[in-house]
């Protein structure tokens, strides 16, 4: 299967209803070493336009993924950024806010973590965990010390939208180009990977009794996540519908969204005028003086 990167999109104003969206596709891969083969050539070439992004300076690019647990988030950033230059990538995962991201609006501990020009950011878990996780557990919010005019059930997740649009539109304009991944896994799946966790030695670290309680809610996040996609995809901030039942279909399905982005930016080496060649010959001249004699 060649990969679409628009089969995957949320198109501006859908309305998403999950249950329409494959969580298993027809692999692009035929066998574990045709799949280790096409990720390193497009981690590889995902590298080289990285270089480029931070030669140029004039684009950041902000990766998002969402998902519910074990859908392999921390795979897919680990297997797909692998082979980026670190100085160029920085993540951020965000878990429970402190007492005093909480004394700040919702978007300002994702704000100052951004990316800078000529980087990536990757945000595991986001700023739409406000949207998500908080509207499933209303007792978040209260937590939050709104005033109590701001909680009302009936408008606030259409105001936060609204923040999170409009601060998509700012960075667009801005020169940042935001990618939104949701891993869409099904029910079963995570069922089975909570059973490896548990089963698996080496896996224990990752389950914890939260993660089966989460799951419970089950019906009410894929409520959530059907709203916050259909309210927040647009042309310059896609959302992309990952099916993540197969793990590795999925990274290069990721990888090949990021690199049709990457592609689309129309980036360039800057260009070394008169002055700077004369510069540089001038330099060249002196370093040849340096070497040694030959004799």
């Amino acid at each position: 299967m060649k990969i679409k990167s628009e089969a995957f999109q949320v198109k501006e104003g859908e309305k998403v209803n999950l249950k329409k969206w494959p969580t298993l596709v027809k692999p692009a891969y035929k066998s574990r070493h045709e799949y280790e083969k096409l990720l390193a050539d497009q981690v590889a070439e995902l590298s080289q336009l990285q270089q480029l992004q931070y030669a140029s300076n004039r684009y950041a690019v902000l990766l998002i993924f969402q998902a519910m647990d074990a859908a392999g988030k921390d795979g897919a950033i680990k297997h797909v950024m692998s082979g980026i230059n670190p100085q160029g990538c920085q993540v951020f995962s965000f878990q429970h806010p402190s007492a005093e991201e909480l004394d700040h609006d919702f978007l300002w501990r994702t704000t100052q973590a951004l990316p800078e020009r000529g980087r990536i950011g990757i945000f595991n878990r986001s700023y739409y965990e406000e949207v998500l996780i908080v509207r499933v557990h209303p007792e978040i919010l209260r937590a939050q010390q709104l005033p109590d005019d701001l909680q009302d059930g009936k408008t606030i997740w259409q105001e936060r939208y609204r923040s999170i649009m409009g601060l998509e539109n700012h960075l667009y304009h801005n020169g940042t180009r935001i990618i939104k991944f949701f891993l869409h896994l099904s029910e079963e799946e995570q069922r089975k990977r909570f059973l490896a966790r548990i089963d698996e030695p080496e896996k224990n670290w990752k389950f914890s009794a939260a993660d089966i309680e989460e799951r419970k809610f089950w019906p009410q996040y894929m409520q959530a996540y059907e709203a916050c996609l259909s309210a927040t995809s647009s042309k310059i901030a896609p959302w992309y519908v990952v099916p993540a039942d197969d793990k590795e279909n999925a990274r290069l399905i990721i990888s090949r969204i990021v690199l049709d982005t990457f592609s689309s930016l129309n980036m360039r080496y800057p260009e070394t005028d008169a002055k700077r060649r004369q510069e540089l010959q001038s330099i060249r001249e002196q370093l040849m003086k340096e070497a040694p004699d030959s004799h």
